[in-house]
């Protein structure tokens, strides 16, 4: 039954996708990517890995919906038309970056395999000393908080530093308006 709502969730990806590459409306794309945003958060809910999909549901659908309506704010809604030439080049770099990809999970363990490596290493000591070590009774909590903490603050510093960076971006453009009003108004009082 799982293996159903993978593959129904995998094709509603592979729908969006396409249906974001061919529209020309830039509002309905950005509505698209937050869509497929929601479903990736939901795919990865099933695949049991609910951090990932709260950070994917907050980053990709939320932030990032709203910082590309706001740039749609200040540019056009719709697509400039350009020649629709067929490029061969870029569609072989995919298809060899994806078979490249594809063919490097053969390498991997299987999904949930218990000896796999990743479950020798740390995790042992993480089932059993979690609750006297950190005293969190949720132990993925637990992870990304204390063990991985100083890691966790580095990737909220990165996020944190390109939405500044983001908004200081779209700001500037206000500020760039509002200068060219003034300098306008102060030649028009001049003469």
């Amino acid at each position: 039954m799982l293996d159903i709502v993978h593959l129904v969730l995998f094709t509603f990806l592979a729908v969006v996708a396409v249906a974001i590459i061919r529209l020309k409306d830039l509002f309905a794309a950005v509505m698209l990517m937050g869509i497929f945003s929601l479903l990736s958060a939901s795919l990865f809910t099933v695949m049991d890995a609910v951090d990932v999909a709260f950070t994917e549901a907050a980053v990709g659908a939320g932030i990032s919906t709203i910082l590309m309506l706001a740039t749609l704010a200040l540019t056009e809604s719709e697509e400039e038309p350009k020649y629709n030439r067929f490029k061969i080049l870029p569609l072989i770099a995919v298809v060899l970056t994806g078979a490249v990809l594809v063919f490097a999970t053969f390498d991997m363990p299987r999904y949930g395999d218990p000896e796999a490596p990743i479950h020798q290493h740390v995790a042992p000591h993480y089932i059993e000393h979690t609750d006297d070590e950190i005293g969190v009774p949720n132990m993925v909590t637990a992870v990304l908080a204390s063990y991985r903490g100083y890691d966790t603050w580095g990737e909220t510093t990165v996020i944190f530093t390109a939405c500044v960076g983001v908004m200081l971006l779209l700001g500037g453009h206000a500020i760039v308006e509002r200068f060219r009003r003034r300098r306008k108004l102060d030649v028009e009082g001049d003469s």
